[in-house]
């Protein structure tokens, strides 16, 4: 695990003790510090006792002398108390990331990748660890993908830790200085937790505003709040672009298909050139990269229909460029599988390729919504769960024909999270014989 002197003798309260919650316990006490850990359920309580923190619930100890209260990013600071009583005893809220960086010092020497981003931050993440291993240079992924990043043993010399980092994780942060940090898009995304947009994508630019002037920022300018973003970057700053990539260059790159991965590898592309890596080394790792689970995850195959989860896409800006990633042609249309809790964004980034559609089966609370509001444009079947809409695309896909599932929702409404959504459509997939 990272450990660090600089945490010893000095004392943390944690809240919430999911997995990286008590990683963080376990790297605080090895350290040398003491930790009052909490959370609601009492199995959890119990695993941070037997680490040996005490156990007390934060908003109701005082809290004066606390080097920091260390909350889950789930936790919404803008409703939930702690944060006004962390603040009325002089305390900082902080992350784990944060303490990853308050680390830093004592670790071998090394660079950090932070990635940011509404929509393909984790494929970003994952192909730059990719281009990196397979060039044969020390990588680890963590942040908001992967292990927790206190438990992950450090580095050897000159390795490259690269950090999806959310925007809360950004938030929770105070002296993360990214040797590279990177924003791939911004599209409306988590309203609740913010003051409007405004306070969303000044959360996703506060990455730029922790580095120092000799590190690089590198910002996809496809949008135009990241293209205001960079153009108030005054560090050394690389703007891309998905055009950049030429389309004969990506077809040679199997798990790297349509728009949105065009600038996902641009991005990343942008990472490896600025660690040094060369042509040959960058181009292998392309080809050779493949899909993260629920994310343009090809699940299965048979009678010529191949079937996608993209359960990551929680949100029709996320969903558009699966969409987009299949042009219709007389033996290809996609069916999809669209529908959950919606977020309030409806489906207008969908819209320009509803033509690539061939029949969309609705699931869950949005089903009705989303029903009307593609109104004649595509045909409809109000499935209502996974297990009606799989069985009702199977019956109607010929060969060549996509099945997709990218719901343009939250899970919240039938599962636990989008994970167990795109693995109840696997299961479901595979049960078919695939």
């Amino acid at each position: 695990m990272i450990t660090s002197r600089a945490f010893a003798g000095r004392r943390y309260a944690v809240l919430g003790l999911a997995r990286s919650g008590l990683a963080t316990v376990e790297a605080l006490i090895a350290s040398g510090a003491g930790v009052t850990a909490w959370d609601d359920r009492e199995g959890a309580r119990d695993d941070a006792m037997a680490l040996g923190a005490d156990i007390g619930d934060p908003l109701e100890i005082d809290l004066v002398g606390f080097a920091g209260v260390v909350v889950s990013p789930g936790v919404p600071l803008n409703r939930h108390p702690i944060a006004a009583h962390a603040k009325d005893a002089h305390v900082p809220v902080i992350g784990d990331i944060e303490l990853f960086a308050e680390a830093r010092g004592e670790l071998p020497p090394h660079k950090v990748v932070g990635i940011t981003g509404t929509n393909g931050k984790s494929t970003v993440t994952a192909l730059v660890a990719h281009m990196l291993e397979s060039a044969g240079i020390p990588a680890l992924m963590g942040g908001n993908i992967g292990l927790p990043i206190l438990s992950r043993d450090p580095l050897p010399e000159h390795g490259v830790y690269v950090l999806e980092l959310s925007s809360y994780q950004i938030d929770l942060a105070h002296s993360l200085a990214c040797d590279i940090a990177v924003l791939t898009n911004i599209s409306p995304d988590h309203l609740d937790r913010y003051d409007g947009f405004a306070g969303y994508a000044a959360s996703k630019a506060r990455l730029f505003s922790l580095q120092h002037r000799d590190q690089v920022a590198i910002v996809a300018v496809d949008d135009d709040p990241s293209k205001m973003i960079a153009g108030r970057i005054n560090h050394r700053l690389h703007r891309v672009s998905a055009k950049d990539i030429d389309p004969p260059d990506q077809a040679r790159w199997p798990a790297l298909q349509g728009p949105h991965n065009a600038q996902n590898a641009v991005c990343a592309i942008a990472v490896c050139r600025v660690l040094g890596l060369d042509d040959e080394q960058i181009e292998r790792g392309l080809a050779t990269y493949t899909s993260l689970p629920h994310r343009m995850e090809l699940v299965g195959e048979a009678d010529g229909v191949r079937w996608y989860n993209d359960s990551k896409a929680t949100n029709a800006a996320s969903a558009a460029p699966a969409l987009a990633a299949f042009p219709p042609a007389p033996d290809q249309r996609i069916h999809w599988i669209a529908g959950g809790q919606a977020k309030g964004d409806g489906l207008a980034a969908c819209r320009p390729w509803f033509g690539h559609v061939k029949r969309a089966y609705l699931i869950g609370e949005a089903m009705e919504d989303f029903a009307t509001e593609i109104g004649d444009a595509i045909a409809v079947e109000r499935s209502g769960d996974m297990a009606t809409a799989v069985k009702q695309a199977a019956a109607a896909a010929r060969p060549g024909d996509i099945v997709l599932l990218s719901p343009a929702c939250a899970s919240f409404d039938q599962y636990k999270d989008y994970e167990q959504r795109g693995d109840a459509f696997r299961t479901l997939v595979q049960a078919l014989g695939i």
